[in-house]
């Protein structure tokens, strides 16, 4: 394991770290063997935003007393509503959220992150509120390390560093996203588009971390897995799980590259990345390739949520995408699992909440008739 200063904190951590969403809604010898194998070959930072307490007291009991050795990164004002996730920045909220956080992993939390930081509003419900007070006091009192944020904009994470208050930044990195120009930048699209010119606000944040030495942990190295399939990668050949982080890694203010692992098999396809050759790292050649725009597609981030229907859509996403490889033979676990949702496409009342949280301009209502159509009861 290679270990990295993280910007300007006095942690050193792993360069493959493990997100933990995955985990959620798994067995508990699932997530003990998982962990396991990510601690025993030297990752030692887990992100943990999901809000329930299963999860994170499977991780936590996981850890055992080798929580002493990890860095744990917790969010402060992530949620949960029936069983969703959910942002909140009302403070009685936040507060009872994150003391349940706290008491899980020892009162004590490496990073605590700004939750989803991604619009002026929330810029706003942060920095202008007494939220902002609350991540203070936590800072000062010693139930968290280090201040941190997590946000998909990069004007956004921009603009929360130039406040001066946190030390580091959770973003979503990887090619194609560094590649899918932010709003802005637009209308000269299609030049950008043929050269592979990354994103003029992304390098700009990138540059801004680096001088600034805020160290970035990043999330989406494999753009939710679709990076690495022929059938979903937006480049005309998909890149490898080593290419991937490679990329992620390859940015001077990224300190680790957090993976989604869910089993044992998948950390060690991961940490097999220290053991290959340069060349097997390299991502040029598929970056040099023609590639499809990665808006509009699902990465199941789940920031469309909550649902005011209790629609788990990215659960919904994840079996239409599966369909959609082959809509002829469709495998029937996936119509099985479909049916077994709690609330499915065909609950939609299409009131579009869910599209204006996307952070990546999915058709969500449109995706929900479309899984209805060719999952549901009646197709």
């Amino acid at each position: 394991m290679l270990f990295r200063r993280l910007g300007k904190t006095d942690l050193k951590i792993s360069a493959i770290g493990l997100g933990c969403e995955n985990l959620d809604g798994k067995t508990y010898a699932q997530v003990e063997s998982t962990i396991n194998t990510a601690l025993e070959h030297g990752v030692n930072i887990l992100d943990v935003f999901m809000p329930g307490k299963e999860i994170r007291e499977n991780i936590a009991k996981s850890l055992g007393n080798r929580r002493k050795d990890i860095i744990v990164q917790g969010h402060i004002g992530s949620t949960g509503v029936r069983q969703q996730y959910d942002i909140s920045r009302h403070i009685p909220t936040v507060r009872r959220y994150f003391d349940d956080i706290l008491r899980i992993f020892g009162g004590y939390i490496d990073l605590g992150m700004m939750f989803f930081i991604d619009s002026e509003e929330d810029y706003k419900e942060v920095f202008e509120t007494e939220f902002v007070t609350y991540v203070e006091h936590l800072k000062t009192q010693g139930y968290i390390g280090h201040i941190g944020f997590s946000s998909h904009n990069p004007a956004m994470a921009i603009k929360v560093i130039k406040t001066g208050l946190p030390e580091m930044l959770m973003f979503s990195i990887n090619p194609a996203f560094d590649m899918f120009l932010s709003e802005e930048h637009r209308e000269d699209a299609s030049e950008c588009e043929l050269s592979g010119a990354m994103d003029p606000k992304r390098a700009e944040l990138y540059e801004l971390c680096k001088q600034e030495q805020i160290g970035i942990t990043a999330m989406k190295t494999l753009g939710a897995g679709k990076l690495i399939l022929p059938e979903h990668t937006p480049f005309a050949k998909p890149l490898t799980v080593p290419q991937c982080i490679h990329y992620a890694l390859s940015n001077p203010a990224v300190a680790s590259a957090l993976l989604g692992c869910q089993t044992a098999d998948e950390v060690l396809d991961a940490v097999r990345y220290f053991e290959i050759s340069e060349s097997e790292k390299d991502y040029s050649a598929s970056l040099g390739s023609t590639y499809r725009r990665f808006e509009g597609s699902c990465v199941y981030c789940n920031h469309c949520q909550p649902c005011p229907a209790g629609i788990d859509i990215a659960a919904v996403h994840k079996y239409l995408d599966i369909a959609l490889l082959d809509s002829d033979n469709i495998p029937p676990s996936i119509r099985c699992h479909y049916s077994n949702l709690a609330h499915s496409g065909s609950d939609c009342f299409a009131c579009g909440n869910c599209e204006s949280r996307c952070p990546f301009n999915v058709p969500i209502i449109r995706n929900m008739e479309e899984a209805e159509r060719i999952l549901g009861e009646n197709s």
